[in-house]
This record gives structure tokens, C-alpha cells and sequence, in this order.
């Protein structure tokens, strides 16, 4: 079984918007094939696949339509295979160096030199363990096979 390809309408050469929300799910399906997925699997994203090519609403509603798919079926590789876009968990611990480790060093920062306004010291140092940690992931995932090559524009 192979993997269903997405349709392209007229409107996409006439809408940027669509066109780039279109090629953005289309490169990320050239990126799947390249992956050996099981036929459970690739079934379900043939499903998504299939709603997005009847899809019959208006450009913008496509647009959502295309960005809504393109998520499920990344959520879907990622709980059902461990399969991950590049950058993914880079993106994913920057936030969570900023919360987790920025702020409570800006708090440390702020109380011990007396002076609140030394909180978003600890925001940058947080970011770049974020960034660290996940950058250690992404490359973890790509020495496994479980990274997708495939960005998003």
C-alpha cells in the first residue's frame, strides 16, 4: 500500500497562503515514504489524506483543513512510531528550559541580589539548556531512524 498524495487545486497557484500550507504537507508526505511505516499507519494518514482531498469549504477553511492534517499526522508518527520532524525536540525543550530552569534561576537571581527585575536574567540561560537538551534528543532520534527529513516552512 502506498501512501496517498495530496491533490493540488487551481486556487493554489493563486493563493500563497495555500500553496505554502499545501507544498508544507506535501514535502511532509515525500518525507513519510521515505520511511518504512507500517500498513496501520499509513492507512490512517491515507485516511487524513482522503478528508483533506474532498475538502470542498472555502481557501481558508482549506488552509486550516491542510495545517489541522498535517498536525494529526505528525501526532500520530510520533505516539504510534517515536517518529519525529528535525528540530522537534529542540523546539519542544526551548520552552521547557525557559519555564523550568529560567525562570527559577531569575527568581534565585532576583531575591539574592535584592532586586526583582534580575528575573529574566535566568531566561536566556534557561533557553540555552532548553536547547542543549534538545538538541542531544534531535540528535539521538536522527542515530535511531526516528527522525523525519522534513522542516516546515
Amino acid at each position: 500500500m502506498a501512501l496517498s498524495t495530496l491533490n493540488f487545486l487551481d486556487s493554489f497557484e493563486q493563493n500563497p497562503k495555500l500553496a505554502k500550507a499545501a507544498h508544507n504537507l506535501s514535502t511532509l508526505l515525500i518525507a513519510i515514504g521515505e520511511k518504512e511505516i507500517p500498513e496501520s499507519v499509513e492507512s490512517q494518514i491515507n485516511e487524513i489524506i482522503a478528508g483533506v482531498n474532498e475538502f470542498s469549504g472555502t481557501d481558508p477553511q482549506l488552509i486550516k483543513q491542510m495545517k489541522a492534517a498535517q498536525a494529526s499526522i505528525l501526532k500520530l508518527l510520533e505516539k504510534e512510531l517515536g517518529i519525529v520532524p528535525k528540530n522537534h525536540f529542540q523546539t519542544q525543550w526551548l520552552a521547557i528550559g525557559m519555564s523550568v530552569f529560567g525562570l527559577p534561576m531569575g527568581v534565585v537571581f532576583g531575591t539574592t541580589l535584592g532586586n526583582m527585575a534580575f528575573l529574566g536574567i535566568g531566561l536566556p540561560i534557561g533557553m540555552a539548556i532548553g536547547i542543549a537538551v534538545g538538541n542531544q534528543k534531535d540528535k539521538e532520534a536522527a542515530e535511531n531512524g526516528k527522525q523525519l527529513n522534513w522542516l516546515a516552512k
